[in-house]
């Protein structure tokens, strides 16, 4: 189930020493979270393990983001991104995302692991307006072609720098 709030446009800043962390099964459903989690998400353990890790999602977040998160992830690669997540309260918090598969010592997957750190803020300037153009045109297509519609800009933003996604995320975080 997502938060049913209002965004409020109040922006909770991560800390340089901040790492929220958290790891969910094969399905998403949160298992672990830590307490930097915790507050920014301004829910408790008990609002959060048996829940969906996207309880978390933004309204103002493009679904694309997500499709290529889980293309990446089902691929059996990690991804790096940034991402602005909405707390219960309807403040929200921009992360630099790294999820990993988990997976045992004969290779099954066992869930997900994910750490966020404090986001450049040369990155937020890059994706937040590509996100809320993505948006748009998501919106504009309607449920069933919103990924279609969105991954387009996406791809042409990305050309435009002669990067791919990750490879933009480290430049804009690290640089």
């Amino acid at each position: 189930m997502k938060l049913k709030v209002r965004p409020t446009g109040v922006e909770r800043v991560m800390r340089e020493e901040d790492f929220i962390v958290s790891k969910t099964n094969p399905k998403g459903i949160i298992t672990y979270c830590n307490e930097i989690f915790m507050e920014f998400s301004q829910m408790d353990e008990q609002e959060l393990l048996g829940k969906q890790h996207n309880v978390i999602r933004h309204p103002e977040m493009p679904r694309a983001v997500f499709r290529l998160l889980w293309n990446t992830l089902e691929n059996g690669r990690e991804f790096n991104g940034f991402i602005k997540n909405l707390a219960a309260d309807g403040g929200h918090y921009w992360v630099f995302a790294n999820v990993t598969p988990s997976k045992d010592d004969k290779g099954n997957l066992l869930g997900y692991f994910s750490v966020r750190r404090k986001p450049s803020q040369a990155g937020i300037r890059w994706f937040e307006p590509l996100y809320a153009r993505m948006l748009e045109a998501e919106q504009a297509a309607g449920a069933a072609a919103a990924i279609d519609a969105s991954t387009p800009l996406l791809n042409q933003a990305l050309d435009e720098v002669k990067r791919g996604y990750n490879e933009q995320v480290f430049a804009l975080q690290f640089s």
